[in-house]
């Protein structure tokens, strides 16, 4: 079926331009757009629901989103239908919010939307040296999300209200000192202990398993004594850097670059200045707009008459609490550092100029240049290595798209080999060898990745040793492979893996008689202590242990209320623990500093729980239903939560 369509390409085109076009005419856009939203629903908030397919999609988006994050995380991880069910669960959280900011009036305005992206620092890393946003780079951090920027604006709003309804319980939670002082003693309260292990080591010398035990453990549990499917492979890999190895600059180019630039490349020009604010978001009302507006000016008028009663003045009436008390004096600064309005007035003005008011998304600015930082300008030779950089960087961006497109072409056309768009795109073809679905502890990159790595062992490329698709493996990074050398995963024989299998059995065997002779003898120690048991030692939440997490959840959990009380606890392969609980004891005083500390980790354990019942009242006012089950949890899906 692919060969047909890679040599018929042209028919194909036709046949489904053909198919299409009435398709439109009867069914319409909006048909096509219900068909691919189709689905039966998988959860509804009120009437709107949430389908399987849209379900799908989501869970795919925070795949690649956490991919892109965290390159060497399991894959497999992401997968679970615990992890699926966690972005259900998000999704469903959305709406219910959603519909929260629509029910109490809580949208966010356009302003702090701004004040909130010009706040961002990965925002702030996409400006320009003279400040300006870089708007291309924007779009491609949109675009790694599966957004255009408008969308992701859209996000970013939708996320400022969603705080808004939440806010108010987050923020405000409260809980008495008394009923905190109770809460913390009764979690920190210390227990002392008398602790028996049962250790698998301990009974290893009572195991001799049998050459039949060993067959039997070895056909039954297969699956650890595999090999791994395994491939060697040449891949190509397209980014910034082997762009800019196609660019070639003229003089002419660079040196208009230098005249346009000498100065912003010399050093970083910076103002010192001092304001005096006036409070006036843009969603203020229209009349205490104009009065602030009405003050600011008289304000303006004052200092033009008294220019060295500038820093009084700000003392006095700025509503910029952290520049007021400096008589409005905000230091030196560079481009990028102040709102585009302010810094547009500031770096337009000589030193001791006074500004008109100048408006911004904080209010009125009445603004004065106290001094200035010019750097002295370089010479052309100077510059031209960071130029030339510079340059190639800026044109290798603009190019990208293009041999971008030429590389995901190129290795899809001539699919049985990597050379020819190699040598056109002027590429380098490596080679990896013993490559894993699952890569080793350590590697990153291209070869961690695991879209590229799904992409090799996708069954077209394993079956046919065709070249992979171009693979996106990072911001502006491109990749494409082939296999050359394909080792399928098989069981080792018994005679190869023969000591592994033996220390494997005698591990589990060791284990059970631990745990066979703890439980024995938890049940005979409760009906007669034994004459003599390990030293007391002291367990509580409030230090480090050295017991397991499971043993000191036991302790703790355990009834005191007769003492002295038994517990065992069975650590599986680890063994088994009993545990003597002999006293109740109140936890140390804690210093002041730790005192304050336990007291504010509180009350955010009391907000998130009032945020949890908020949530639960909200989705019981919006009628909430989850159709799909939740999963039972498996130990893949449990560690895939954790992280």
């Amino acid at each position: 079926m692919f060969e047909f369509v890679r040599k018929h390409t042209k028919v194909m085109m036709l046949l489904m331009f053909l198919m299409i076009i009435p398709a439109f005419v009867l069914v319409g856009v909006d048909g096509f757009k219900s068909l691919k939203a189709g689905g039966d629903a998988v959860a509804t908030v009120g009437n709107q629901s949430i389908t399987q397919g849209e379900w799908d999609a989501a869970h795919k988006n925070e795949v690649d989103r956490l991919r892109v994050q965290m390159p060497n995380l399991d894959a497999k991880l992401l997968e679970s239908p615990e992890a699926r069910y966690v972005t259900l669960e998000r999704m469903v959280r959305e709406k219910v919010l959603a519909e929260a900011v629509r029910d109490e009036g809580l949208n966010t305005t356009d302003a702090r939307l701004a004040r909130e992206l010009q706040q961002s620092p990965t925002i702030a890393a996409m400006r320009k040296p003279d400040g300006s946003l870089d708007i291309e780079r924007y779009r491609q951090f949109a675009g790694s999300q599966g957004l255009t920027t408008d969308g992701f604006e859209a996000r970013v709003r939708s996320q400022l209200s969603e705080r808004r309804v939440e806010g108010g319980l987050l923020n405000t939670a409260f809980s008495s000192a008394a009923l905190t002082e109770v809460s913390l003693n009764a979690f920190y309260e210390r227990r002392e202990v008398q602790i028996s292990r049962f250790n698998p080591a301990d009974y290893v010398i009572k195991v001799n398993p049998t050459d039949a035990e060993i067959d039997a453990f070895y056909q039954s549990n297969q699956p650890m004594f595999k090999s791994p499917e395994s491939a060697n492979i040449e891949f190509a890999v397209l980014d910034l850097d082997s762009v800019k190895k196609s660019i070639t600059l003229n003089d002419a180019d660079v040196k208009t670059y230098y005249d346009q630039n000498a100065i912003r490349l010399s050093g970083k020009e910076e103002r010192r200045a001092s304001h005096i604010l006036i409070n006036a978001p843009k969603d203020m009302p229209a009349e205490e707009r104009k009065k602030a507006r009405e003050k600011a000016d008289a304000l303006l008028a004052q200092v033009r008459k008294a220019p060295d009663s500038f820093a009084d003045v700000a003392r006095k009436n700025s509503q910029d609490p952290g520049s007021a008390p400096n008589g409005g004096d905000l230091d030196f600064f560079g481009r990028g550092a102040m709102v585009k309005p302010f810094e547009e007035a500031a770096f337009a003005m000589q030193k001791g100029d006074i500004s008109e008011v100048v408006e911004s998304d904080f209010g009125f600015h009445i603004i004065t240049v106290t001094d200035a930082k010019i750097p002295k300008q370089r010479s052309f030779d100077e510059l031209r290595p960071s130029m030339e950089a510079e340059l190639k960087q800026q044109q290798a961006q603009r190019k990208f798209a293009e041999i971008a497109e030429q590389f995901t072409n190129g290795v899809y056309e001539d699919s049985e080999s990597l050379k020819a768009v190699a040598e056109r795109l002027k590429l380098e073809i490596k080679t990896a060898n013993d490559l894993q679905r699952k890569p080793p502890a350590g590697v990153i990159g291209v070869l961690a990745n695991p879209k590229f790595l799904a992409a090799v062992f996708s069954a077209d490329s394993l079956e046919k040793k065709r070249n992979t698709e171009a693979v996106e493996v990072g911001l502006n990074q491109l990749a494409a492979a082939r296999i050359t050398k394909y080792t399928a995963a098989s069981t080792r024989p018994l005679a190869d893996v023969r000591e592994m299998v033996k220390a494997s059995l005698i591990a589990k065997q060791s284990a059970e008689l631990a745990n066979k002779d703890g439980s024995e003898k938890l049940a005979a120690w409760k009906a007669a202590a034994p004459q003599q048991l390990p030293p007391t030692t002291i367990l509580s939440r409030e230090v480090a242990q050295t017991v397991p997490a499971p043993v000191l959840d036991a302790v703790l959990q355990a009834d005191t209320a007769t003492l002295p009380v038994w517990v065992g606890v069975d650590l599986g392969v680890q063994g088994y623990v009993v545990a003597r609980v002999s006293k109740v004891l109140p936890r140390n005083a804690p210093v002041a500093a730790t005192a304050e500390q336990e007291r504010k980790q509180y009350t955010q354990w009391v907000a998130s729980a009032e945020n949890k019942a908020y949530y639960k009242m909200l989705s019981k006012r919006f009628k909430v239903a989850i159709k799909t089950p939740r999963p039972a949890p498996t130990a893949l899906g449990q560690q895939s939560l954790a992280e």
